[in-house]
């Protein structure tokens, strides 16, 4: 398959940052805090390149909703290999109700705007864990799907995906133009060089506007409030099973 293949990359809160509830319960606070690409979306990037390495396509095409931040992360994919970008600039309100179904339709509408024979998404974010966006942009295309990737190989105009699943491995083969998306094992991102970072700069990153794509962001979902687990209680320690049993019975376990 000598074809064109499309990367959702997200921009998230780095899982490496606390993440804090606004004072008016509406969500979690984004201002001022650092943002990365999610994971998995770098490891389905990583997929991406290494299949154009091996000339089985020709061009990788990353693609991100969101802010004018989120060319930023355009720009990491970029520099791990990607060809160009494409930045569908959401903002504001539209951008906070922003959810699987929205970006799904884009990506399908781009999907067929650029001729795409493979859409390669990762398997979830960090930031909502819906595991939704692949799963609904095959749908609306009309797609095979192959999800929670831990090996993929293009043989002609299939492709096979082990996938991983409760039981251990299950191998599957779907034609092309297909979506996958990719679990923890499928690859190591590769961490973008300081030449690859200032050719990323050069290469060309196209903005549109959802409206150009024909697609409309309403938002079926409404989010009530955002609130912090509860506080873990301290736990206490016991000397024999007759103490253990008289604990469980005192807090009403058993």
């Amino acid at each position: 398959m000598s074809g064109r293949v499309l990367v959702g990359v997200k921009r998230v809160i780095d899982y490496a940052v606390k993440i804090r509830v606004k004072p008016d319960n509406s969500g979690v606070v984004t201002d001022g805090v650092k943002h990365s690409m999610n994971p998995f979306c770098e490891i389905a990037v990583e997929e991406a390149v290494k299949l154009k390495e091996k000339k089985l396509i020709k061009e990788v095409v990353a693609v991100s909703c969101g802010p004018q931040q989120a060319q930023e992360t355009i720009r990491t994919a970029l520099a791990m290999g990607a060809d160009r970008g494409i930045h569908v600039e959401v903002s504001g309100k539209d951008y906070e109700t922003l959810g699987p179904l929205q970006v799904s339709k884009i990506m399908a509408a781009l999907a067929k705007k650029e001729d795409a024979q493979l859409v390669i998404l990762g398997k979830q974010a960090i930031d909502d864990d819906c595991n939704q966006t692949g799963q609904m942009t095959a749908a609306i295309l009309d797609w095979p799907q192959g999800t929670f990737a831990s090996e993929v190989s293009l043989e002609g105009d299939k492709v096979k995906v082990v996938r991983e699943i409760d039981g251990g491995l299950e191998s599957i083969k779907i034609n092309t133009p297909a979506v996958v998306t990719a679990d923890l094992r499928l690859n190591t991102p590769r961490y973008a060089t300081l030449p690859n970072i200032m050719k990323a700069k050069k290469k060309k990153i196209v903005n549109m506007k959802p409206a150009d794509l024909g697609v409309d962001l309403t938002s079926r979902l409404e989010v009530l409030r955002v609130d912090e687990p509860p506080q873990r209680q301290a736990g206490v320690k016991v000397e024999t099973v007759d103490d253990l049993v008289g604990k469980l019975k005192e807090t009403g376990r058993i």
